[in-house]
């Protein structure tokens, strides 16, 4: 029963209850420095177990392969290239079923746990279709019949290549053939048409990396071979380039406070002052540039290796640096996308790393395959509102498209009867779990994980301008909200910005002033500034402007009682309706 019980608070919740809303997130944040989301220690055994039956699973299904072997057998047949075909696949299912990242209670989702493929098996449920004006067919917000028979194709389909047998062409070295394209092919469509008819679909498959890997399979084996390489390089460019800000440390001071495997000694000295000062100390800052090098430099040493020591000494520490991200836990607990990189660090730069650049057969299709990673990333990078976070490989950056849903005297409570889901919302699930304070407490605790990044203190900041009476309202971060509203969500800002709220809308019909939503767009490269706005449910846009980034690395996560507000430099005011808070001192950039 141990494991089962939630640890309780160092200061009195009903003293905390009463305290303002501005200053509920500073205890939160101090208790996060040493024990992060501070889970029972079965949550940590359920995500432990979850990667096992993720790895099992897999190695069962393909094991079931004409002329492989059985699940014993795994270490004489991992090396042949239709167990790297199969395993993309089994990955893509995986998480498009919504088993994979963002899952489980360390992502608010407690009963059910795993969510996305009851969603999208419902009818009715909310939808979001990424061109709806530009694309026939695809407009609305409702989940069709359409959609779930398309849904359920797609993982018939997936089953049907699991379960097929290699009837292609025979690699050199190897015993059993490749997949047919036939089997590959209604895999590839039935999900590019999902995408169109929702990107939820399409972003919860990854298909940045696992539907891009099919389309490589079409290629001839050689050119096959190495266009996956540069498919797992520039995952790791992208992630590499992405974290050349000054956020980045941030991000790993919070993720190892929330490591179960870091001693407390070692989870303060990341900070600069665990007390007072919770910006990310010098060894922080250390280990995140150490970790960029890593993801920008080894990829090249492997692209480059023969199998020899250098390979094998690179393919070793590209490992252990994603045993590292498993060991923190992660709050997005991206777990079997870091199992299925080491598999395909050891499967292709090990395995096959015979297979080098001067393999090459056809350079005009890896032209392509760069073309098509690589686009995402820079346009990503470049104008982040115009590409999800997810294709444009910005992992683990901090920087990230987050927002605020804001609700007046119990609003929130609407969404419940007004929009056809496949759960409750986060504090229904948590008081048939626990009681009422731990389910205030644990939104508070997303709140001030979310505060400890840079962005999360301009977010909170921007609550004094968007709220007559912050006191009034149930302000709830984004992610949570959206996971429950459209079945997924994995970081992407994106998928909870006006669409989604328009859907809401239509469905609530909320008054003025009843929701009010604050959203912060990432970051650009080369720009140290992001826009923000402020959208009222029924009136639409109050303001948008933008926040810097400088003002937002010299602040704490929580806000003083004497100025709540955060500097801005406004470019436009809408019809919404206009709140204006009298203890907010007003700042506003010249």
């Amino acid at each position: 029963m141990a494991l089962l019980k939630v640890a309780k608070p160092p200061f009195d919740v009903d003293e905390w209850k009463r305290l303002s809303h501005v200053r509920r997130i500073r205890p939160l944040v101090l208790r996060w420095v040493e024990y992060g989301t501070d889970s029972p220690g079965a949550v940590h055994i359920f995500y432990i177990l979850k990667i096992v039956a993720y790895c099992w699973g897999g190695v069962a299904i393909i094991a079931t392969t004409p002329g492989l072997g059985g699940v014993t057998e795994f270490p004489q047949w991992w090396t042949e290239p239709i167990v790297y075909q199969k395993a993309v696949v089994f990955t893509m299912l995986f998480e498009v079923l919504g088993f994979g990242g963002g899952t489980g209670p360390l992502f608010f989702k407690f009963l059910p746990p795993f969510t996305a493929f009851l969603h999208f098996f419902r009818p009715g449920t909310i939808r979001l279709p990424p061109w709806p004006g530009r694309v026939p067919f695809t407009s609305g917000d409702r989940r069709s019949v359409v959609d779930v028979l398309l849904y359920a194709g797609f993982v018939a389909a997936a089953v049907h290549l699991l379960l097929s047998p290699g009837s292609g062409p025979v690699p050199p070295g190897a015993e059993v053939g490749l997949l047919a394209p036939s089997v590959i092919l209604p895999v590839v469509i039935l999900l590019g048409a999902l995408g169109l008819r929702d990107k939820t679909v399409y972003l919860a498959a990854r298909a940045e990396m696992y539907w891009i890997a099919c389309l490589i399979f079409f290629f001839p084996y050689a050119d096959m071979m190495i266009g996956l390489k540069f498919a797992l390089v520039a995952i790791w460019w992208g992630a590499g380039v992405s974290k050349l800000t000054h956020i980045f440390p941030s991000v790993v001071s919070v993720m190892i406070s929330n490591s179960p495997f870091r001693p407390r000694w070692f989870k303060r000295m990341m900070y600069r002052d665990p007390l007072h000062d919770i910006r990310p100390s010098l060894a922080a800052g250390v280990l995140a540039h150490t970790g960029t090098v890593i993801e920008l430099g080894l990829p090249v040493v492997l692209l480059l290796g023969d199998g020899g020591v250098v390979s094998a000494a690179a393919v070793a520490l590209m490992i252990i640096f994603h045993l590292h991200i498993i060991s923190t836990i992660p709050v997005g607990v991206p777990n079997e996308w870091n199992v299925f990189m080491i598999f395909g660090t050891l499967f292709l730069f090990w395995a096959h790393a015979d297979l080098g650049l001067s393999s090459v057969q056809h350079p005009a299709l890896i032209v392509l395959v760069l073309l098509a990673l690589l686009t995402p990333v820079v346009v990503g990078n470049m104008r982040p509102d115009l590409v999800s976070f997810l294709p444009a490989m910005r992992y683990y950056a901090g920087n990230w498209a987050i927002g605020l849903w804001c609700f007046r005297d119990g609003a929130d409570r609407r969404l419940g009867e007004c929009v056809t889901k496949a759960s409750g919302l986060m504090t229904e699930q948590l008081t048939r779990l626990f009681d009422a304070d731990t389910s205030e407490l644990t939104n508070f605790r997303f709140r001030a994980f979310r505060s400890m990044h840079p962005q999360g203190r301009a977010l909170n900041g921007l609550l004094s301008r968007a709220l007559d009476d912050v006191d009034r309202y149930t302000v709830q971060d984004g992610e949570p909200i959206t996971g429950t509203l459209i079945g997924w969500n994995f970081g992407d800002g994106h998928l909870h910005n006006e669409q989604l709220l328009a859907a809401v809308q239509k469905r609530c019909r909320y008054e003025p002033g009843e929701l009010v939503m604050v959203f912060l767009e990432s970051q650009p490269i080369h720009v140290q500034r992001q826009r923000y706005r402020i959208v009222d449910a029924a009136t639409g846009e109050i303001e948008a402007g933008y926040v810097y980034t400088k003002d937002m690395l010299t602040r704490q996560p929580w806000l003083s009682e004497d100025d709540v507000s955060f500097p801005v430099e406004v470019i436009s005011t809408g019809p919404g309706r206009r709140y204006e808070n009298p203890r907010a001192s007003v700042t506003e950039r010249e």
